[in-house]
């Protein structure tokens, strides 16, 4: 069981998910940088989290809910909670049903996935509920794929939280490699991951005779 102080952001999963190196140097050497992909991701969650609560008809739907998990050690904001009344329960109970909003499309990797896990853990810890699906609504297909939190799901989360947290207490930024999802990466400039995979002064050598 972690405390307060403890706490890591929520998100950070997805930063360790797509690369530690990435995490730590965002995590640990405290550096950000922008690029139009994290301009244009803070901007969907921005509105999102802006919007008033909205109930009809058997949903309930919150917007920015604060979230923590003294287990896994997280805290955070969920984008979206919706609350579905299920009636046949016979006592008419509320179950979280978390939705996250991300600018592009479905990743090759989990970090989505294990991101929204997450967010349904602490749910499950702070309501006492349990929490069996979620979504994820992608900007540039306009869709929402739905996600099961099943065993394997809860595993892999729990497992990421815990490597965060053992990244993190490290202080140690991994090496950097580079391969082809670094182009995307905000921090590239930073990171500069193709120097850093190769002996660098043979690299800075070739660079500077193509240059002249």
């Amino acid at each position: 069981m972690f405390s307060e102080e403890d706490l890591l952001p929520l998100s950070a999963l997805q930063h360790l998910i797509f690369c530690e190196r990435q995490c730590a140097l965002i995590h640990i050497e405290r550096l950000w940088a922008e690029n139009v992909l994290t301009v244009q991701g803070n901007l969907m969650h921005d509105k999102v989290h802006e919007e008033k609560g909205i109930e009809r008809s058997g949903v309930r739907i919150e917007h920015g809910m604060p979230l923590r998990s003294l287990k896994l050690g997280l805290s955070g904001k969920a984008d979206v909670v919706e609350f579905h009344l299920e009636k046949d329960t016979g006592r008419g109970t509320w179950r979280p049903f978390p939705v996250e909003f991300k600018r592009g499309k479905p990743k090759r990797d989990a970090s989505d996935e294990v991101q929204l896990c997450a967010q349904a853990l602490c749910l499950e810890e702070m309501l006492d509920i349990e929490v069996t699906n979620g979504a994820l609504f992608y900007g540039k297909t306009r869709r929402r794929e739905d996600i099961d939190f099943d065993k394997a799901l809860r595993e892999k989360t729990i497992l990421s939280a815990a490597r965060l947290h053992e990244l993190i207490k490290s202080g140690i930024t991994p090496r950097a490699f580079y391969e082809p999802k670094c182009d995307s990466c905000s921090l590239l400039e930073l990171c500069l991951p193709k120097i850093a995979s190769k002996n660098p002064s043979a690299y800075l050598s070739r660079i500077i005779r193509e240059a002249s």
